[in-house]
C-alpha cells in the first residue's frame, strides 16, 4: 500500500547544537521516531526545559481545562512579532480575551453563509486560471492554492479580489516574507532581556514592514468608508464596528492591522497548505479522486448556493484527512505559569509545554493505520474516539481558531471545484517532502499535472 510522504526522523540521540541546526532547517525531521508512540518526552537545554505531551489527558488539561495556567509561550512571539505585532495569535490574558470578544461575533451564527458567495467567486476564478495551465506541464499546486486562499481572504475580509492592486501587493509581499522568516529565532532558545535586539534578518523585517504598510492602507480606507456610511458588509466592517461588550471600545487602526495580519496568516497560509496537500492526496489516490469528482457535480445544480456544502461529504472527509496527515500548524507551544506534575514528572515555572498536532494526528497508540490516507476512517469508531482527544488542526479549547468553520467550508468547496474540472496526477520523481515553514509545506513545492475532464467545459 502506498503511504503519503512523511519526513524521515532524526537519530534518537543528537547533540544540542546538532538539534538546533536540524530544528532551524525543519522542526518535523528534527524529531525522533519514538515521539509517534510516546505519551510524553522531555527536552533539556542549558536555558529551558521543554515537554512534548501526547497523552490525551495532558492535552486536555493544557488546552481545555486550565488554559489560563498554560498561556501561549513568549518564545513563540520571537519569530512572528515583526509581522503579527500584538495580534490575537500571540497575546495572553485580558488582552487576548478582549480581542476575542471583538473578533468572535464576526464568525458566529449565519456569518459563514454571508461569506460563501465570495468563496465561490474565488474558487471560480481559480478554476479559470488553472484551465490556462493544463498543457501537460507540471505545476507547483502550492502556488495556486496560495493564490486562491489569498483571494478568498481579500474577498471575504475587504470585498476586493486578488487582482486589486493592494491585495496583489500584500499577497506577493507575504510570499517573500515566508521565504525569509525562519521558524527559529535567537530569542526562542535563549532567555534574552526585552531590550536585547532579536537579530531578525533584514529581509524578514523589511517584508513584514511592507506588508503592514499595505494592510494599514486597507484598514484606514475601510475606517473612512465606515465613517461615511458606505462600507461593504464584510468581515472587516463587522470586526471594526464591533465594540468590546465589556469596555465598549473597539479596535483602533493599529490594533486592526495586527488582527488583519493574523487573519491573513491563519486564513490564507493554513488554508493554502491544507488544500495543496488535499489535492496531492487526490492525485496519489485516483479512486478517491474519481469519487470526489463525481460528487462535485452537485455544484452544477445550485451554483453559489450555500446549501450545496451539505452535498460535499466525501470532499469534507478528504479534507479532514489531509488536515490529519498534514496539520498546517504542526506544534503549539505553551508555558507553565505554576509548578505542575505531568505523568509523575515535575514541571517547573517557565517550562515549555509542546502540544504537537503533527505527532498526535499520527500517533500509533491512538489511530488505526496512522500513516495511511483513508478518508473512510471518519465513519469508524476509532476515528470518532481519536478525534475527541487527538485531532486538533485548529487547536481546541478557548483558543480554538475562530475561523475553523470558515476553513471547513472553504477547503471542501475549493477541493470539489478543482476535482470537478480536472484530472490530477502526481509528477514522477517529485514526491513532496513535508517541512514546517510558517505552515507545513512541500520542501520544493507540491507538483502536479492537471488535465481537463472531458465532461467539463474549459
Amino acid at each position: 500500500m502506498t503511504l503519503p510522504p512523511k519526513p524521515a526522523a532524526r537519530p534518537d540521540r543528537v547533540s544540542l547544537w546538532r538539534y538546533l541546526r536540524l530544528f532551524r532547517q525543519d522542526i518535523l525531521s528534527a524529531q525522533p521516531a519514538r515521539l509517534y508512540r510516546a505519551w510524553m518526552a522531555e527536552f533539556r537545554t542549558p536555558f529551558f526545559r521543554s515537554y512534548l505531551c501526547n497523552d490525551p489527558e495532558l492535552v486536555s488539561r493544557v488546552l481545555k481545562d486550565r488554559p489560563q495556567d498554560f498561556p501561549k509561550s513568549n518564545r513563540i512571539r520571537e519569530g512572528l512579532r515583526p509581522l503579527l505585532g500584538n495580534s490575537v495569535f500571540l497575546t495572553n490574558g485580558e488582552t487576548w480575551a478582549r480581542q476575542r470578544r471583538i473578533i468572535d461575533p464576526a464568525f458566529e451564527g449565519g456569518k459563514l453563509r454571508d461569506s460563501f458567495p465570495a468563496m465561490w467567486q474565488a474558487g471560480a476564478a481559480s478554476v479559470a486560471r488553472l484551465h490556462l495551465k493544463t498543457d501537460r506541464q507540471a505545476i507547483d499546486i502550492e502556488e495556486e492554492t496560495s493564490h486562491v486562499a489569498a483571494d478568498v481572504i481579500f474577498r471575504t475580509l475587504f470585498s476586493i479580489p486578488i487582482e486589486d492592486e493592494t491585495a496583489s501587493a500584500v499577497f506577493h509581499a507575504f510570499r517573500a516574507h515566508q521565504r525569509t522568516a525562519p521558524v527559529l529565532n535567537l530569542g526562542a532558545f535563549f532567555p534574552l532581556p526585552r531590550w536585547f535586539p532579536r537579530f531578525h534578518a533584514h529581509k524578514t523585517k523589511a517584508t513584514a514592514q511592507h506588508i503592514r504598510r499595505l494592510i494599514t492602507h486597507l484598514t484606514a480606507e475601510r475606517a473612512q468608508q465606515i465613517a461615511r456610511g458606505n462600507a461593504p458588509d464584510d468581515l472587516a466592517t463587522k470586526i471594526m464596528t464591533t465594540p468590546d461588550p465589556e469596555t465598549g471600545r473597539g479596535f483602533d487602526t493599529d490594533e486592526m492591522v495586527d488582527q488583519v495580519a493574523i487573519f491573513f496568516l491563519a486564513g490564507h497560509e493554513t488554508s493554502a497548505s491544507a488544500l495543496a496537500w488535499a489535492l496531492y492526496l487526490l492525485a496519489l489516490y485516483p479512486d478517491w479522486q474519481e469519487r470526489v469528482a463525481e460528487e462535485a457535480l452537485a455544484l452544477d445544480t445550485a451554483p453559489g448556493d450555500f446549501a450545496v456544502l451539505g452535498a460535499l461529504r466525501l470532499s469534507r472527509a478528504v479534507f479532514r484527512e489531509a488536515l490529519r496527515l498534514y496539520p498546517p500548524v504542526p506544534m503549539l507551544v505553551r508555558e507553565a505559569t505554576c509548578p505542575e506534575t505531568f505523568r509523575e514528572r515535575p514541571i517547573r515555572l517557565g517550562d515549555q509545554i509542546v502540544i504537537s498536532p503533527w505527532h498526535l494526528h499520527r500517533h500509533e497508540r491512538i489511530w488505526d493505520a496512522p500513516d495511511a490516507f483513508d478518508p473512510a476512517r471518519w465513519e469508524t469508531e476509532n476515528a470518532r474516539t481519536a478525534a475527541r482527544c487527538a485531532y486538533l488542526p485548529f487547536s481546541t479549547g478557548p483558543r480554538v481558531c475562530p475561523g475553523a468553520g470558515f476553513a471547513m467550508a472553504e477547503g471542501p468547496l475549493l477541493l470539489s471545484m478543482i476535482a470537478r474540472d480536472f484530472v490530477l496526477e502526481p509528477v514522477a520523481g517529485r514526491t513532496p517532502v513535508p517541512v514546517a515553514q510558517l505552515t507545513v509545506r512541500g520542501k520544493d513545492g507540491i507538483w502536479l499535472r492537471l488535465t481537463p475532464r472531458r465532461s467539463q467545459r474549459p
